[in-house]
């Protein structure tokens, strides 16, 4: 009786952090579509990469982004998948987190600052769901320069069933 008692709770306790790790995952289709967007711009930024010698040679720091609140997509996610989108690059840079005040005005030349923002625009009411247009701008700069050597603007829309 102790032993099926033991079993029980154990298997209770198994049960319950199983359920406790599903917590607040993203749907699959929403990681996708962000991670697609992602893709889009690192393509983009390697098609036409503003420094000169071998994209592996150079080190991309990605700023916080700003996210237009009416998309569904934390900032933090963007940066990520961002990042996953850079290193899945078979010619990629090397990618890092950047907060400003991390690198001086004479960092190396090697090292870039990604900024970007994404705006949503609205929102399109179809029959069978909702598209959110977006507007996302893209720019790299060096540290301790304010304009930008390279800039995108990647536009498109994401299906909100997907957010």
């Amino acid at each position: 009786m102790k032993h099926a008692h033991a079993a029980g709770i154990i298997a209770l306790c198994l049960l319950l952090a199983g359920c406790a790790g599903l917590g607040d995952a993203p749907p699959e289709d929403m990681r996708q579509a962000v991670y697609g967007m992602s893709s889009q711009a690192a393509e983009a930024l390697l098609e036409s990469p503003p420094w000169s010698g071998e994209a592996q040679d150079m080190v991309v720091m990605l700023a916080p982004p700003t996210v237009s609140p009416a998309l569904g997509i934390a900032p933090g996610r963007l940066t990520e998948t961002l990042g996953r989108a850079l290193l899945a690059q078979a010619e990629g840079p090397q990618v890092l987190d950047w907060t400003p005040g991390m690198l001086a005005d004479d960092a190396p030349d090697n090292h870039w600052v990604l900024e970007s923002r994404l705006q949503g625009n609205g929102v399109l009411r179809l029959s069978d769901r909702e598209l959110r247009p977006y507007q996302w701008e893209i720019t790299l700069r060096r540290p301790g320069q304010d304009a930008p050597s390279w800039r995108a603007t990647l536009s498109g829309a994401l299906d909100a069933s997907a957010l």
